[in-house]
């Protein structure tokens, strides 16, 4: 049968997130609130239309042109939402309307409401879930045969209905002919001045269309993001289905509930992840890797065999083999090659490093294009900032830099090339060079007490 169309209803306020942006957009593991409706609608519908409100150019200009908005300028409800959408949909066929607010709906969940639908010949089927406390939720109303009668919602429940454990998700199928015939003519509640989508029932009812409900087995999945604190919970739940997926593929994780990553991450199998790592953005890690604890990757390429604990890397790729931290910091635009060797406290920020090359600790590399099998000794220090400009330094294949130096850019270090140690270089030091640029040593005798003056004498000194 011909796919159905789905309107995704994204025009909220949302007061209850007390935030200045579109409650849609708020982030969930690393994507919008809309964003994983949209994936789960996109599986099974020839078309998405969205019904935005405000921050609706934030909306078009993060999901592009792909998709057809429709604007509730003025927002009177889910019904008069519908209406907006009226014109554009198909005379025939059927319609999904899904709200923006619910991430957690699958395409399985989906497919299960639009065959259920498609079974009965309904007009309408409402996506329906059982709570233990449905306290805040329209209830669906059920006659002695359990055909739905109507819902009501939770402040207009009358007596024994709130005893009804039964809840609308918000999300219905709908056959389109019947939208066309009868969505215009939604009564205005009287007391709120708004169009509920729910009014439409008895419309359909009274015109002697189906009205059907589906009852959903995962209840959870179905609900609305209304608060940060349902966000919360909406997150570690989205988690779970991320963490459990890369298990499944031969990821393996000490501790899934403290490992946090994002909708897009990709994890290669024999990978292991120790405990508090959290990978954002479109990271990407290779194969036999491992990783953490206490490591947080954004939008990084891990290659395959690389070690890497405590840190952090943005923007970044990490090359086959390489053992990196503890407690590093890599800043954008950093290419670490492979089988290197990045130590302990150690920051490096849009630089290369060769394969084999090592910066095993305390040392700071910005904007270096660093060749292979370079060492460089504990403390040295790539200096690219003059106070106004940034500048490059160039080290050369099997170049050695001795303990505390300082290369002063714009710098070239030549092939196998040594600085020694506690040596400031200001000028290019050609291939093969040695180099010592300290000051001279003087000893001055018996003056080291002008300098200590007031320190504590020990017993017995004089």
């Amino acid at each position: 049968m011909e796919q159905p169309w789905a309107v995704i209803l994204a025009a909220g306020e949302g007061t209850r997130m007390q935030s200045a942006g579109p409650k849609v957009m708020h982030p969930l593991c690393g994507r919008p609130l809309l964003w994983h409706v949209l994936e789960a609608a996109r599986v099974l519908t020839k078309k998405q239309v969205l019904v935005t409100g405000r921050g609706a150019a934030l909306l078009k200009d993060y999901f592009g042109d792909g998709y057809t908005y429709v604007e509730q300028a003025e927002r009177l409800g889910t019904g008069h939402a519908l209406q907006q959408v009226l014109p554009q949909l198909p005379a025939g066929g059927d319609v999904l309307v899904l709200c923006g607010d619910t991430p957690l709906l699958d395409s399985e969940v989906l497919g299960a409401l639009l065959a259920d639908h498609r079974r009965q010949g309904a007009a309408a089927t409402v996506l329906t879930a059982a709570l233990g406390n449905p306290h805040g939720y329209g209830r669906v109303i059920r006659d002695e045969r359990g055909r739905v009668q109507e819902i009501v919602e939770d402040r207009h429940l009358r007596a024994g209905q709130e005893k009804i454990n039964e809840i609308n998700t918000g999300c219905y199928c709908f056959a389109a002919q019947a939208l066309h015939a009868l969505l215009p003519r939604l009564p205005q509640n009287k007391v709120t001045g708004e169009y509920y989508l729910t009014d439409l029932l008895p419309l359909l009812k009274e015109a002697g269309h189906r009205v059907a409900a589906f009852l959903t087995v995962d209840a959870q999945s179905a609900l609305g993001i209304n608060d940060r604190a349902q966000l919360a919970v909406a997150a570690a739940r989205m988690r779970e289905r991320i963490n459990r997926r890369l298990m499944l593929a031969g990821v393996t994780m000490l501790d899934p509930e403290t490992t946090y990553l994002d909708v897009d991450v990709a994890v290669g199998r024999d990978t292991v992840l120790y405990p508090h790592c959290i990978f954002e953005g479109q990271t990407v890690v290779g194969e036999n890797c491992v990783l953490g604890p206490g490591l947080h990757l954004v939008n990084t390429a891990v290659e395959n065999d690389v070690t890497c604990r405590q840190g952090l890397v943005i923007d970044s790729s990490l090359g086959a083999g390489a053992n990196i931290g503890p407690y590093v910091h890599i800043r954008p635009g950093s290419s670490i090659g492979a089988e290197t060797r990045i130590g302990n406290f150690v920051e490096v920020k849009n630089s290369s490093i060769g394969k084999g090359s090592k910066v095993p600790h305390l040392s700071y590399i910005g904007d270096t294009q660093m060749e292979e099998s370079v060492n460089m000794g504990a403390g040295s220090i790539v200096v690219n900032y003059d106070g106004r400009r940034k500048h490059l330094t160039q080290i050369e294949a099997g170049a050695f830099v001795g303990c505390n130096s300082n290369l002063i850019a714009p710098l070239k270090i030549g092939r196998g090339a040594f600085i020694a140690a506690g040596s400031t270089i200001t000028r290019d030091v050609p291939p093969g060079a040695l180099v010592v640029a300290r000051p001279q040593e003087k000893v001055k005798k018996d003056l080291a007490k002008k300098f200590l003056k007031g320190r504590p004498k020990k017993q017995g000194e004089k």
